[in-house]
């Protein structure tokens, strides 16, 4: 990326915004007003003049880069060069990770479209994190903030914005006797992670190099910021609760430019707010500091797709999956997921923490027994996988080779580290296009004896329509008292505490609008999101309160401040006000967010 140079002397972005028509936007009395009831765009005269750029270019220490946005040489000629060297890289996220004017999700049908900033402010420390955030009050702009950009509903990109990108800070760094600033109490284990760590960085740091463990995600690729500031599953949260719930302090430039330190002890309704009250929305986080876990000797998996003959077979095999899962399944060993499909298969990809290889064998010779004694009505398809392996080594990368375990894809591009990895299972996550998406927290309600058959026949009647994915670790009911009260004081929705499991349907294509050849299939889309609903109301028929996962939910969500934040909205909006009055701070559905409108840039009312 070119640094800024020659801009400043020159008129902007082609729509005759020069020095002297913009030279007002450096005076003081013309900053931003409280309350103020549009944000400032490129096209506007009052956009900040060169010189006003120049000066923040300067703070934060020649930083401030113009945005290029490398899908626009496909818009322009699939056949160039740069196109290409687009297509080459588009599917690995790290490519993606490095652009600031990319994101790893580039769209959702009718809802958005990944766009770049007109100014990225690539911040190491935070100082220039506070430059930005002044920088963006004063002068009315729309603000973002992005480390791994990843959020499905765009909140990690907008048109004519400035960007705050942590990418560069992801130092780690361990600590065997920490104390929150200004606390007293035990000094414990953890680990302070940048805000553009990665997961994959933070596991390499704590689990394969320190031996330990730290509640994060289960995409290797998410930022740990977003993550934790989200609520935040892991594959292992059944036992460890939330990353939210793991969240000790953290760093955060709030509205006012302060670098501030919020934990159980200072600032502490800002502290609560970041544990789950949705990212970019109360702050720009600078770092995080997190709970370090002992590390069990194994962790394992239970990997099987099983075919049924026909729909009445498959009614069976739900009915008997749901028992065998109350029965031998619910508890704070096994997490991940179950998917339900339209064709009648059961696909199980499931992970086990703390059991041995024969112990996980015991556990699932029940249910294969049951399955061999219809043949006629169900399969197996391929060598089921049942085992575990040393908890240390699950994100080794080496380790994985060694051992023929073919689980993770790699960054190849010239020069990238060997740790840049990432699941070959979150493959189709890497530049999609989403039809839509929605989840439902499933309550433990549901597998009690007089429910779970109407459980079995409403994921059978949902698959009927899209393909229903049960993720069990997402759900805390079964887990250990100390997880499940570690999130009870966290922003996230109450109703996880009681949730055996998080019901996600989804559907996405690829491509990108204007480029030839490559468009996303709007029409499929749009059948797609009916269907999705459709299958996600059979499940709603039978849970009595309609909650979700902000990170991962219909960015057409309905009554989304109950959905994702239950009885907690208003003491979050409470928060809101007091540390972001003026809203600098705008994620689509939001806390918030319903006072602006839905570009965030036109204050309502």
């Amino acid at each position: 990326m070119a640094a800024l140079g020659p801009l400043w002397a020159r008129e902007l972005w082609g729509t005759g915004n020069s020095l002297a028509r913009n030279v007002g936007s450096a005076n003081p009395q013309n900053a931003a007003r409280a309350g103020a009831q549009n944000r400032r765009r490129p096209s506007d005269a009052n956009w900040p003049s060169p010189s006003a750029w120049k000066r923040l270019n300067d703070e934060v220490d020649g930083n401030l880069i113009p945005v290029e946005f490398p899908i626009e040489a496909c818009v322009k000629d699939t056949g160039s060069a740069a196109c290409q060297n687009l297509l080459n890289n588009i599917h690995n996220p790290y490519y993606i990770g490095d652009q600031p004017g990319l994101t790893q999700t580039l769209g959702w049908v009718d809802a958005w479209v990944s766009k770049p900033s007109v100014y990225v402010v690539e911040a190491s420390n935070a100082d220039h994190i506070a430059a930005a955030v002044n920088f963006a009050r004063e002068n009315d702009l729309r603000l973002v903030v992005k480390g791994g950009g990843h959020s499905y509903q765009g909140t990690s990109n907008a048109a004519d914005s400035l960007l705050v990108w942590t990418r560069r800070m992801h130092d780690i760094t361990m600590h065997d006797t920490f104390v929150p600033q200004g606390c007293k109490g035990s000094p414990q284990r953890a680990v302070t992670l940048g805000s553009g760590a990665i997961w994959m960085q933070a596991y390499d740091a704590v689990t394969t190099k320190g031996g330990a463990y730290v509640q994060g995600g289960g995409c290797t690729t998410v930022g740990v910021a977003g993550l934790v500031q989200g609520g935040g599953f892991g594959s292992f949260s059944k036992h460890y609760g939330t990353a939210a719930a793991g969240l000790l302090e953290a760093e955060v430039i709030t509205a006012d430019g302060k670098v501030r330190i919020a934990n159980a002890c200072t600032n502490p309704d800002l502290f609560w707010a970041l544990k789950g009250g949705g990212g970019g929305t109360f702050g720009a986080v600078s770092k995080v500091t997190l709970r370090a876990r002992e590390l069990p000797e194994f962790w394992g998996a239970a990997i099987l797709t099983v075919k049924a003959a026909s729909d009445e077979a498959f009614r069976r095999l739900l009915r008997y999956f749901v028992d065998f899962y109350r029965e031998h399944l619910f508890n704070d060993h096994w997490g991940e997921q179950a998917r339900m499909t339209s064709d009648n298969v059961l696909d199980l990809v499931m992970v086990c923490h703390d059991l041995s290889t024969e112990e996980v064998k015991k556990i699932w010779q029940p249910f294969l027994d049951w399955i061999a004694r219809s043949p006629s009505a169900y399969s197996i398809g391929g060598q089921p996988i049942l085992g575990s392996m040393p908890a240390r080594h699950w994100w080794d990368v080496e380790w994985r080779q060694q051992n023929h375990q073919a689980v993770f894809s790699l960054d190849r591009r010239p020069g990238a580290s060997s740790n840049n990895a990432w699941w070959t299972g979150d493959a189709g996550q890497v530049a999609w296009f989403l039809y839509g998406y929605e989840s439902l927290w499933m309550p433990a309600s549901l597998l009690e004896d007089d429910s779970r058959e109407r459980l079995a026949q409403a994921l059978f009647a949902g698959s009927r329509h899209k393909d229903i994915e049960l993720h069990f670790n997402k759900g805390l009911a079964g887990g250990p008292r100390e997880a499940i009260e570690a999130t009870r004081d966290t922003a996230t929705n109450p109703a996880v505490l009681n949730a055996f499991a998080l019901a996600i349907v989804g559907d996405a294509g690829g491509g990108y609008p204007g480029v030839q050849g490559h468009e996303p299939n709007v029409e499929a889309g749009r059948k797609a999101r009916q269907e999705i609903h459709k299958c996600v109301n059979e499940l709603r028929a039978i849970v009595p309160q309609d909650g979700a996962y902000v990170s991962e939910s219909n960015f057409f969500q309905e009554n989304w401040q109950q959905a994702y934040w239950g009885g907690n909205y208003e003491r979050l909006a409470a928060v809101k006000k007091k540390y972001d009055p003026t809203g600098l701070f705008f994620v689509h559905n939001g806390v918030g967010s319903e006072e602006w409108s839905e570009d965030g840039f036109v204050r309502k009312g």
